[in-house]
C-alpha cells in the first residue's frame, strides 16, 4: 500500500505531479526543497555605480558636484534620467550645452526640477505673455538664469504687470535685454528705487523717462550706487540734477574706475565737459580730447 507523504511547504510543484514520482524513502523526499527566496543582489554596489554616473555627468557639464549636492540634497536620490531631462528641456529652447552647464552650476536646484511643471511654464510665459520671439528666449535666460527659479504666478506675472503700467509697453516693451527686471520684487526692489529718484526732486514722468532710457536704473543698489554717485555729482562736481535727467546713464559707470579719475583730470587742467562727453567715450578717446583741449588752450594764449 502506497503511503502519501505531505509535500514540503517550499515545494513549488503542483500536487498532481506528485503521483508521477515513484515512492522513495522519507529521507529522500524530505530533502527535496526548492527555495522561494530571490537571489541576494549587491544593491550597495549598484547604487554606488549609479551615483558615480551622476557625478561624472555633472563634471561633463562643468558643474561642481560638491556645491550641487550641498545646495540641492534631492540630487543624491534623483535618477540620472531626471537630471538629463532638464538639459534636454533647456537645449530645446536653443541653449547650448556650455551655457546649460553654467546655468545649472549657478542654480543647482534646477537639476531635480520637473521640466513640464517648473520650466516649460516659464518659457510659455516669455513667449505668450511677454511676447518674446523664440530666438530671444535663449538670450533672456543666459542674461538672467535666475528667471528659471522664479514662480510665474507669484513673481513673474505681477512684476510684468507693474512694469507695463509703469511704461514698459509698446515701443518700450520688455525685451530680452530687460527681462532681468522681471525677477525683481515690486515692493522690495522696484518701488524703493523709484521713490529714491522722486526724493531727489524729479517728477514722476521724469523718472519714467529716465528709467525707459536706462532700464538698468531699476537694478542698481540705492546704498552702493545711487547715493554715493549722487553725493559726488552734487558735492564734488557741483552738478545740476537736470543733467542727470538728460543723461541717466551716469549711474551705470563706475564711480571709482571712471567718474572720479576723469573728473579729476578735467579739474586739474581747468576744463569741463558734459556727463555724456566725459563718460561715453573710451579712455583713449577721452585722453585724445583732453590733449586737444590743452593744445587749443595753448594756441589761444599765443594769439
Amino acid at each position: 500500500m502506497l503511503t502519501w507523504i505531505n509535500p514540503p511547504k517550499t515545494l513549488l510543484l503542483p500536487f498532481t505531479s506528485i503521483s508521477s514520482i515513484s515512492p522513495k524513502p522519507n529521507k529522500t523526499l524530505k530533502s527535496l526543497h526548492i527555495s522561494t527566496q530571490p537571489p541576494i543582489l549587491n544593491t550597495s554596489t549598484d547604487c554606488g555605480l549609479k551615483f558615480r554616473e551622476k557625478l561624472l555627468y555633472l563634471q561633463q557639464l562643468k558643474i561642481n558636484p560638491t556645491k550641487a549636492l550641498q545646495l540641492n540634497p534631492h540630487l543624491r536620490s534623483a535618477t540620472l534620467n531626471t537630471i538629463k531631462s532638464v538639459e534636454t528641456c533647456l537645449f530645446s529652447m536653443g541653449i547650448e550645452r556650455s551655457a546649460i552647464g553654467r546655468i545649472l552650476d549657478m542654480h543647482p536646484q534646477l537639476l531635480t526640477s520637473d521640466p513640464y511643471k517648473d520650466l516649460y511654464p516659464i518659457f510659455d510665459f516669455l513667449l505668450n505673455d511677454v511676447v518674446l520671439p523664440f530666438y530671444d528666449i535663449r538670450k533672456s535666460i543666459i542674461r538672467c538664469p535666475r528667471i528659471l527659479v522664479c514662480s510665474v504666478e507669484d513673481q513673474l506675472k505681477p512684476t510684468f504687470q507693474f512694469l507695463k503700467e509703469f511704461g514698459f509697453s509698446g515701443q518700450n516693451r520688455i525685451t530680452c535685454q530687460t527681462t532681468v527686471l522681471l525677477v525683481s520684487s515690486v515692493e522690495l526692489t522696484l518701488n524703493p528705487k523709484i521713490d529714491y529718484m522722486l526724493s531727489l526732486g524729479f517728477k514722476y514722468d521724469e523718472v519714467v523717462n529716465m528709467v525707459l532710457r536706462s532700464p538698468g536704473l531699476l537694478t542698481f543698489s540705492i546704498e552702493k550706487n545711487f547715493r554715493p554717485k549722487v553725493e559726488f555729482f552734487l558735492n564734488e562736481m557741483n552738478g545740476d540734477l537736470r543733467e542727470l535727467k538728460k543723461f541717466p546713464q551716469y549711474f551705470s559707470f563706475s564711480l571709482e574706475g571712471k567718474i572720479k579719475p576723469r573728473h579729476r583730470l578735467l579739474v586739474e587742467h581747468g576744463f569741463s565737459m558734459s556727463l555724456s562727453e566725459m563718460l561715453k567715450v573710451s579712455d583713449g578717446e577721452f585722453n585724445a580730447r583732453l590733449i586737444e583741449m590743452r593744445l587749443r588752450l595753448v594756441e589761444d594764449k599765443q594769439l
